[in-house]
């Protein structure tokens, strides 16, 4: 069961291997995609209509995260991020976020300086172990691209 304070305005996210499964489909004409569950997208419609702001921080670059962008007005978009920390910093400043405000969700090795420097740090049961290592992280119950998202708005909007 995941324990955030009441005082978390903003949810700052990776995308692959939370929001989706972490795998990519390619086609026969190169195209790549992604699987999205309705569990998670509905996350996304109940943090905005409970007042939550959203943002991703993707190392990617993909139609999905633009798709989600527009259709619920993600208030952060920043793709094609290699150093994600300096990014989590500049939207935490932006939004004159102190450390109760916020959290961060991340499942790879380029998550964890965000992780690290985040006070709530969520991830997902098949993060790298580095991430899953870093102290202080919560995991959640549900599979990435199976609910975990989903379980974060449930913890806060419930």
């Amino acid at each position: 069961m995941l324990k955030l304070p009441k005082t978390i305005k903003m949810i700052i996210t990776d995308f692959d291997g939370v929001i989706t499964d972490n795998c990519v489909y390619i086609a026969d004409d190169f195209t790549m995609s992604r699987r999205l569950n309705f569990k998670d997208i509905m996350a996304f419609a109940t943090l905005k209509r409970n007042g939550y702001k959203i943002g991703i921080i993707s190392g990617e670059k993909n139609a999905a995260i633009e798709t989600m962008a527009k259709k619920f007005n993600v208030d952060e978009v920043h793709q094609n991020i290699r150093v994600k920390i300096d990014v989590l910093k500049s939207i935490v400043q932006k939004y004159n976020l102190s450390q109760d405000e916020y959290v961060y969700i991340g499942d790879d090795i380029n998550d964890i300086a965000c992780l690290e420097y985040a006070d709530y740090k969520i991830t997902v049961p098949h993060a790298v172990s580095k991430v899953k290592s870093v102290k202080g992280i919560q995991i959640t119950e549900n599979k990435a691209g199976d609910g975990a998202f989903r379980e974060v708005a449930d913890c806060l909007t419930e």
